[in-house]
């Protein structure tokens, strides 16, 4: 990391150090209240509203597409089709518009701008387009057949920039990868070490198994909705609930070819994103504002949420897993896949890293496959590739351990990775908590109570790599005295809070003194993309370094004033006093009132700090699930639920508290209804929020949270990333629990109830 981050210090003026004190998020008081203003609730002058038709097919030639009755409805100012734009690639594999055919039910075909929200969707409704339905796959093991119809025109090759803004690698080593794809394919990632066969044909134990995870969607409270006016020198400025304000302002340059200080983009509050908020229909949306010159908002409804917003992937792992009496793994092989709908999706090479480097195992093969289907193109979804991967791993480790006749926690200590054990890639691991996790979760009372008929308990681990990105903040006293900390990532889990308190530690003030300002990519210093749990790893030294430096500026100012050296000078109360002599002492109201002033000798107190952590600060997480079964009706609940989790530093403990909440909920969402279920035809039967399984209250207990502080070497203040890794182990952890109270072992999440009926 550049500058001071990592060698941080707290301010030896405070008594009483903020970091690791409860402190109510900043924006709590506007959200309770309703005061916040979401993108919906702009209005500008001359706005036009955007309504979307969307193919009802999952696969068809466009044979055409009659706009004419649309074009009647008045207020209807244009109806525009795939045809109508420059041919322009999106971000995904398909254009803004469908151009000659459609590749799933959901995709944009034509857009209709009226002057109201009803005309548009009126007329939406109105156009007609003429499809010559094609054949359609939509099973991704019947792709990969031989002779399978071919899902996409052009094999798209596997992406792994969104992998690498998550905090994993995608590629995959060279060697082992099968010489020919399967067919509908657009990736194979292939891992080995050592002769995994020859170990399981000596193993003692194995475990072999199918395991399969159903896609999931983020299922925000705020759907997608974006806002864009044309500018008059060609630019755009583009209001979105936008996780990475830079990323789309980039996006946005490169669609309509213009330099990218030509494009502001005003990131608006984000009322859930979870990684499917960074751009979706941005680049659409620039394009007709440029080719009508209006301003232009886009509101998407629930169903089109549904539709239209990359959700998270099916997967399915067949996995061996091969070990000794005395419960030492020897050998682990696994194949699997991924069902990226009509695109070339990208988890496999971090789902690779998990299963062949979370516990020492000296043979390995890993074979995924990246396989498109006829259905709405995969993205990012909290933790992406690591719940699929540990509820294999953790689900065949729980099985392995009835199989020996001994403690599950047991097992995975005998094999946890170390720090200096070889990871996925060879490197050994830095400084890791995996073992003090379990070694809490053993000691845990959910996990030491004896259970009663009917009842079990199931244990499973995680871990999130971590994402980092150079970053930059700027900090400005202000004249009451107030820190205005300027950053250009959005706040998304309560991060910004986190930052203040870092900056009010590091100037050396109270929390009621500081301010975080996003500002828009047009003046905020350039800030991470919000996800991979990297926001205040990557962005906390560079907020210290800007308060470290604007309170030597104070000091540099006070020291003539006081005719004092600045190693005398201390920050209490808003005021710089001499030490040991409170009665000497300036306000910094006046301090910077003397920057400011007409004709003044001081320069203004302004600073800039910037940071680059080089190194990742691997997350792990145990969870520990408690559940009391019904035979005759196959009914079950949570009775107690634990998350115990590695944070480095708490920085605000609470809001880490709320993160492994929201995150452990969303885990356990996976398990107990949550899924994507398509027809043979393509057709989505859970596009509502009727149909698709939130969990609600009275399925999830209490959960209770145990913070393991084990402090980064390399992260700000010691602290590490926190919302990715509580969202991995739920459903293992469920299922193990599930097979410990009934005996009855459940491979597929989420769980069918009927399974347990006897």
């Amino acid at each position: 990391m550049g500058g001071l981050a990592s060698g941080f210090q707290p301010c030896h003026d405070r008594l009483v150090s903020l970091i690791g004190q409860g402190t109510r998020r900043l924006e709590g008081a506007e959200k309770v209240a309703g005061a916040t203003r979401f993108t919906a609730d702009l209005d500008l002058p001359g706005l036009l509203h955007v309504q979307l038709v969307l193919s009802h097919l999952p696969s068809a030639r466009i044979r055409g597409i009659d706009t004419s009755a649309a074009r009647s409805i008045p207020g209807v100012v244009d109806v525009v089709t795939g045809a109508d734009l420059p041919s322009v690639s999106a971000p995904s594999p398909e254009k803004p518009l469908a151009v000659g055919r459609v590749f799933y039910v959901g995709q944009p075909v034509a857009a209709v701008i009226a002057d109201s929200e009803a005309a548009a969707s009126d007329a939406a409704a109105l156009v007609d387009v003429d499809y010559e339905p094609l054949p359609s796959t939509v099973d991704p093991e019947a792709a990969m057949r031989e002779g399978a119809d071919k899902v996409l025109d052009a094999e798209e090759a596997a992406d792994s920039e969104d992998a690498s803004m998550h905090g994993a690698g995608a590629d995959s080593e060279a060697e082992g990868v099968p010489a020919r794809r399967p067919p509908n394919v657009s990736a194979v990632v292939s891992i080995k070490r050592g002769n995994a066969g020859a170990a399981l044909k000596t193993a003692e134990v194995v475990v072999k198994a199918t395991y399969r995870l159903a896609g999931v969607h983020h299922a925000p409270m705020e759907p997608h909705v974006s806002m864009v006016r044309p500018e008059p020198d060609g630019g755009m400025t583009v209001w979105a609930p936008t996780q990475g304000p830079f990323y789309v302002r980039d996006e946005v340059a490169k669609v309509l070819g213009i330099p990218t200080h030509k494009v502001r983009v005003i990131p608006m509050p984000v009322g859930g994103g979870f990684g499917g908020k960074v751009t979706l229909l941005e680049t659409l949306l620039v394009l007709l504002a440029r080719r009508t010159g209006r301003t232009l908002r886009l509101n998407l409804t629930r169903q089109q949420v549904f539709a239209v917003a990359r959700p998270a992937p099916a997967a399915s792992f067949d996995l061996e897993l091969g070990a000794q009496r005395d419960g030492t793994l020897v050998a682990l092989r696994a194949r699997f896949h991924y069902d990226n709908g009509a695109g070339s999706g990208w988890h496999g090479g971090i789902t690779g890293s998990f299963l062949t480097g979370t516990y020492q195992c000296p043979n390995f093969e890993i074979t995924g496959y990246e396989v498109s289907t006829n259905k709405t193109p995969v993205e990012a979804y909290r933790a992406p590739g690591a719940p699929q991967a540990y509820f294999a791993l953790e689900s065949a480790l729980d099985e392995l351990a009835l199989e020996l006749k001994m403690d599950p926690i047991e097992l995975r200590l005998r094999n946890a990775s170390r720090e200096g054990d070889p990871s996925a890639d060879g490197k050994p691991w830095p400084r890791i908590a995996m073992v003090e996790c379990l070694e809490e979760a053993r000691k845990h009372p959910l996990y030491t109570a004896p259970c009663a008929e009917g009842e079990g308990v199931g244990i499973a681990l995680g871990s999130w790599g971590g994402a980092r990105t150079p970053s930059s903040a700027g900090c400005r006293v202000e004249p009451d005295g107030t820190l205005t900390v300027h950053v250009g990532t959005v706040d998304v889990s309560g991060s910004s809070t986190g930052l203040a308190m870092i900056a009010a530690e590091s100037f050396g003030v109270s929390m009621d003194k500081v301010r975080i300002e996003t500002s828009d990519t047009g003046v905020a210093p350039f800030g991470p993309l919000a996800a991979g749990s990297q926001v205040t790893y990557s962005m906390g030294g560079a907020v210290q370094e800007a308060a470290l430096e604007a309170r030597r500026q104070v000091l540099e100012i006070a020291t003539n004033e006081l005719e004092a050296a600045p190693e005398d000078l201390e920050i209490v109360n808003g005021r710089v006093t001499v030490r040991g002599v409170p009665e000497r002492f300036v306000e910094i109201t006046k301090l910077v009132a003397l920057s400011t002033e007409f004709m003044g000798r001081y320069r203004p107190i302004q600073a800039t700090g910037r940071s680059a952590v080089l190194e990742a600060s691997p997350m792990f997480t145990v969870h520990i699930a408690r559940v009391r079964t019904d035979a005759e009706t196959g009914a079950f609940q949570l009775t107690g639920y634990a998350a115990i989790q590695d944070v480095g530093r708490a920085i605000n403990p609470p809001e880490i508290e709320g993160q492994i909440h929201g995150g452990a909920a969303q885990g356990l969402g996976r398990a107990l209804g949550e899924q994507l279920a398509y027809n043979e035809d393509g057709q989505l039967r859970t596009g509502s929020f009727l149909d698709y399984e939130i969990p609600t209250a009275d399925q999830l207990p209490d959960i209770d949270v145990r913070l393991i502080e084990v402090t980064s070497a390399v992260g700000p203040l010691g602290a590490k990333g926190v919302g990715e890794p509580p969202a991995v182990p739920g459903p293992a952890a469920l299922a193990n629990a599930l097979a410990r109270a009934t005996g009855i072992r459940v491979r597929d999440v989420p769980i069918d109830r009927s399974a347990f009926v006897r």
